[in-house]
């Protein structure tokens, strides 16, 4: 699951002319009076097999027919404003908890509360919490009022390690239940970087981590934050968030665990992973299909820790929500509550490796299941009801402000700026950006 762009107040530059989506129409009764429905989404073709399948059942069962539209995740947002712009909006699609606010503000999307609250076919209290809570809304505050759509999944992200490479290296099997401290995490890091072919390079690393999707855990775990507690100010100038963002950089420049820029160009650290050369890597549960097939054996464990102690990471997750514009609400509801909450659709995507189940007693003999990695699938779990968070920009009108954070980050990785003299700068800029997010908001 990539990470969704907010919509921010963007909508009204949208011209209709010459922005119309391909093969998505405004939904209409056909002419024998069938009713239809049109379904949009992202994914690969793992998704798109699990949902044909989940949708055609749905058809059977209720008697609509349902026109599937799918794209690729670089595309869907593109597509889906041009169909928002031509009027032209599915019945039923993927949103992302950052365009909530936008999209309830500009009446794109409908508030489906007395729908699913009162539904027969769902129950809400077997759902993920988490999931649920970020499509709700209540005219300032993400996570809190009406409901606008229902998880499509949750998708908490964990630690992976090359158990076959820490073997190999001699290296005790991480605890998964106590994670490592930070000198714990580069202490192990530099057994595994070595050169193993003795040709006087490098060709296996401890780690190799993006800034922008694992920064979050070591400020958490460390007793930073981005935002204060009601999402007015933005706090990345503290020492706690200095400290995890310099540790972060010094993984490289000072500890030499990770590969270099030019190495990483060279072959991504994503592509090392895969190919065994890189001991501890992010997993989340859209990889599991793929990471079925790697060469080595592997596992999930906690982030390692900062000054806290306690081990912290973020859940991703997208919805799917109803148009507001539709013609058949309740048909359009049942849809989004057959997806999100039906045993069979669920097991289709769980069986593509693609995500967690949805529903929590489905969720827990999932993770009992030892037939299929990673052995730990409780890890997920633990993440989604104890200690996972949502991404910063997600809980905001639009998240120019956290983007903006990693914009000029680059000297701080390349060692050329300290951590705290860029946080330094940095903060005003995003605080700008957090005023006019919350301005555009109302708040």
């Amino acid at each position: 699951m990539m990470k969704s762009r907010p919509m921010a107040a963007t909508l009204a530059l949208f011209t209709a002319a010459g922005l119309m989506l391909g093969g998505c129409s405004a939904p209409s009764a056909e002419d024998s009076g069938e009713k239809k429905l049109t379904f949009m989404f992202r994914g690969g073709e793992d998704e798109k097999k699990a949902y044909e399948q989940a949708v055609s059942q749905f058809e059977a069962d209720n008697g609509v027919d349902v026109e599937i539209i799918v794209t690729t995740a670089d595309q869907y947002a593109t597509k889906l404003k041009a169909a928002i712009a031509g009027k032209q909006v599915p019945d039923v699609f993927y949103i992302g908890p950052g365009d909530v606010q936008a999209y309830v503000q500009n009446g794109i999307v409908k508030d489906i509360t007395e729908y699913v609250e009162g539904s027969d076919t769902i129950d809400l209290d077997n759902i993920w919490e988490y999931g649920v809570d970020s499509y709700r809304y209540d005219g300032k505050r993400v996570g809190e009022g009406a409901i606008y759509a229902l998880p499509k999944d949750v998708g908490p992200f964990s630690f992976g390690y090359n158990k076959t490479m820490l073997e190999k290296a001699g290296i005790p099997l991480p605890d998964k239940d106590k994670p490592y401290t930070f000198d714990e995490f580069v202490a192990a890091a530099k057994k595994l970087t070595q050169d193993t072919n003795g040709d006087g390079t490098l060709d296996q690393w401890g780690t190799g981590l993006n800034v922008q999707w694992n920064l979050q855990p070591f400020v958490w775990s460390n007793g930073g934050d981005w935002l204060n507690e009601d999402r007015t100010k933005v706090t990345v100038d503290t020492p706690e968030f200095a400290e995890s963002l310099q540790w972060f950089a010094d993984l490289q420049n000072v500890h030499g665990v990770t590969p270099s820029v030019a190495e990483a160009q060279t072959l991504d650290t994503y592509q090392r992973w895969m190919k065994g050369e890189i001991g501890f890597f992010p997993i989340a549960p859209w990889d599991l299909s793929t990471y079925q097939k790697l060469g080595f054996d592997w596992d999930v464990i906690p982030y390692p820790a900062g000054d806290s102690g306690e081990t912290a990471s973020w859940i991703g997750t997208l919805g799917i929500a109803v148009s507001e514009s539709t013609k058949h609400p309740e048909d359009a509801v049942k849809l989004v509550e057959y997806l999100t909450a039906n045993k069979e659709a669920q097991q289709s995507l769980v069986d593509a490796g693609i995500q967690i189940p949805n529903l929590k007693d489905m969720a827990e003999a999932w993770a009992a299941d030892t037939s299929t990695k990673p052995a730990n699938k409780e890890e997920f779990l633990q993440i989604v009801k104890d200690y996972g968070r949502a991404l910063p920009g997600g809980n905001t009108f639009n998240a120019e402000w956290y983007d903006e954070l990693f914009t000029n980050i680059q000297p701080v990785l390349d060692g050329k700026q300290t951590a705290a003299d860029y946080l330094k700068e940095a903060q005003p800029r995003m605080q700008e950006f957090l005023d006019a997010a919350n301005q555009q908001a109302g708040n």
